[in-house]
C-alpha cells in the first residue's frame, strides 16, 4: 500500500493523502490551502493523481481545509463516492456553496478564470453518502470505521484496515470539554498513525476561564463604548460563543446589549447544529430540556442579507459584532474592520488559529498596519486572543490520543502544522513514547 502526502505536510491547510491497494486509489480529505497567494498557486496545481481513477473519498469534516477542493476533484473528473458523517454532509453543503460563490466573485473581480464553480460544488453533492460512527463499511477490499474527533459537529476520525494492516487518521481532534459536542474518542490499534499538530508545540489555556474571558471583553467593551469585533468560524465556535452568552445572560450574569452575528454561513450552519442533539454531550442535550434554543438570547440579531449587514453600522457603540471568517481572509469581517480598526476603543477578539499570512495572524503579531481591500489601514484597536476556544487540541492531549495505542505503532506521521508545530510534536512523541515518527513533505510518498 502506498500513501502520498498531498496536502497539509509542514503547514496547516491542504489537508490530502492519497491511498494506492491493488484494488483501489481513494483520499482521505480533499481540503483547500489557505493563507496567502502561493496558497492559490497550490490549489491551481494538478495533483500528484488522476481525479478520474479514484475510486472514493473519506472525509473526516466540514472545515474548508479538508474538504474545499472537492469541487475541484469533481471538475478534473472524479465520480466516485464520498462517505462522512451525516452532519457533515449538510454542513459541508453549506460551506462549499458558500466557497464556490466567493471563488467565483473573486475571479470575476480579477477577470481570472475561478478554481471551481458552482456547479462543481453541486456535482460533487450528489456523490456523497451519510455513515454514523462505529458501522463498519468495506469497499473495494478497504475496511473503515468512523469515531468521533470532538472537533466540530459531525467531525471523525478515520481506522481503516486494507490486506491486514491498520492506518489512523486523526482529522482534527478536539479540545474538550466543550459546551455542545461528546469528548474526543481514542483509537487503540493501528499499525500506522496520521495525526495532526496544529497546536503541536502549544498548550491551551485553562479551559474553565474562557467563558469569563469572553464576558470580560464584552463587559469591558461596552463600559468604553467601543466596538467588540469577533472574527467568525461559522463552524463550532460561533455556536459556542452564542450557546455561553445565552447561558451567562440567563443566569443574570450579562444585561442586554446590541450583538450582531454578521456571517450568512454561521447563521446556516447554526440551523444545521439544531437539526443533530443526537450528537450533543450530555450536559447539552438536557439543556434542551430548559431552553428551546441554546444560540439565541435578547439583543441577539442574525443579519443575513448584505443591506442588514451595512445597517449594522446605523447602531451606535457599544455593539459587538461577530463575523465571518476567522482568520479574516475574506468575508463580512473585513468591512467592520476597515470601518473601526483604526479606532482605540475598538476591540478584536480572537478565538481560533490564525494562519501565516492571514489579516489574523498580522494582528496576533501586533502589525502597526494592515491592507484590507488593497487599502492600508493603521492598527489602534486592541487585540485579544482566547486560546482556550480554540477547536484543536494541544500539545498535552494530541500526546494523550497518541499515548492510547496498546501496541507502539510502526511509524507516526505527523501533519497539518506549521512546521515548527510538527517537528516539536515529533520530537517529544520520538523521545517520550518511542514511536518511530515522520514529518513528510509535500507530496512525500511511503510505502507501508
Amino acid at each position: 500500500m502506498k500513501i502520498v502526502f498531498a496536502g497539509a505536510a509542514r503547514e496547516v491547510t491542504g489537508s490530502c493523502y492519497y491511498l494506492e491497494t491493488s484494488k483501489a486509489r481513494f483520499l482521505v480529505d480533499c481540503g483547500l490551502f489557505q493563507g496567502s497567494r502561493i496558497a492559490e498557486q497550490k490549489n491551481e496545481a494538478d495533483f500528484p493523481f488522476v481525479p478520474s481513477k479514484l475510486d472514493f473519498v473519506l472525509l473526516t469534516h466540514a472545515h474548508l481545509d479538508h474538504c474545499g477542493r472537492l469541487p475541484l476533484l469533481y471538475k478534473r473528473g472524479f465520480r466516485g463516492k464520498v462517505y462522512t458523517t451525516e452532519p457533515t454532509v449538510d454542513l459541508v453543503q453549506l460551506i462549499l456553496e458558500d466557497a464556490a460563490e466567493l471563488i467565483t466573485e473573486e475571479a470575476d473581480r480579477h477577470n481570472e478564470e475561478p478554481l471551481y464553480s458552482m456547479p462543481d460544488a453541486l456535482g460533487i453533492f450528489k456523490l456523497f453518502q451519510p455513515l454514523p460512527y462505529h458501522k463498519p463499511h468495506s469497499i473495494l477490499g478497504v475496511e473503515f470505521e468512523f469515531y468521533d474527533a470532538g472537533h466540530i459537529l459531525g467531525s471523525a476520525e478515520i481506522c481503516l484496515t486494507v490486506d491486514g494492516q491498520t492506518l489512523a487518521f486523526s482529522g482534527d481532534l478536539g479540545n474538550p470539554p466543550v459546551p455542545l459536542l461528546r469528548p474526543t474518542e481514542f483509537i487503540t490499534k493501528a499499525d500506522y498513525v496520521v495525526v495532526e499538530s496544529t497546536y503541536g508545540n502549544r498548550r491551551h489555556e485553562d479551559y474553565h476561564l474562557r467563558k469569563s474571558r469572553l464576558v470580560s471583553a464584552i463587559k469591558k467593551s461596552i463600559a468604553k463604548k467601543g466596538v467588540l469585533l469577533i472574527p467568525a468560524f461559522a463552524l463550532e465556535r460561533t455556536q459556542e460563543i452564542l450557546h455561553e452568552i445565552n447561558e451567562v445572560i440567563e443566569a443574570g450574569g450579562l444585561e442586554r446589549f446590541p450583538m450582531f452575528l454578521d456571517s450568512p454561513l454561521a447563521i446556516k450552519a447554526t440551523a444545521v447544529f439544531r437539526q443533530y442533539p443526537n450528537y450533543y454531550n450530555q450536559d447539552a442535550a438536557a439543556e434542551l430540556t430548559k431552553d428551546i434554543d441554546l444560540f439565541t438570547f435578547p439583543g441577539l440579531k442574525m443579519t443575513l442579507t448584505t443591506e442588514q449587514s451595512k445597517a449594522i453600522n446605523k447602531t451606535k457603540p457599544p455593539k459587538v459584532i461577530m463575523a465571518g471568517s476567522g482568520m479574516m481572509n475574506g468575508g463580512r469581517i473585513l468591512h467592520h474592520l476597515r470601518q473601526y480598526i483604526s479606532f482605540p476603543n475598538t476591540s478584536v477578539l480572537i478565538v481560533g488559529f490564525q494562519v501565516e499570512g492571514s489579516i489574523g495572524r498580522q494582528l496576533l503579531d501586533k502589525a502597526r498596519t494592515i491592507k484590507i481591500f488593497g487599502e492600508e489601514h493603521q492598527v489602534k484597536a486592541e487585540t485579544e486572543a482566547i486560546g482556550a476556544y480554540s477547536s484543536h487540541a494541544d500539545q498535552p492531549k494530541l500526546m494523550e490520543w497518541l499515548t492510547q495505542y496498546r501496541v507502539a505503532p510502526k511509524k507516526v506521521f505527523i501533519t497539518h502544522g506549521e512546521q515548527s508545530a510538527s517537528l516539536n510534536l515529533a520530537e517529544m512523541v520520538s523521545k517520550d513514547l518511542h514511536y518511530p515518527v515522520e514529518v513528510p513533505q509535500l507530496f512525500e510518498e511511503y510505502e507501508l
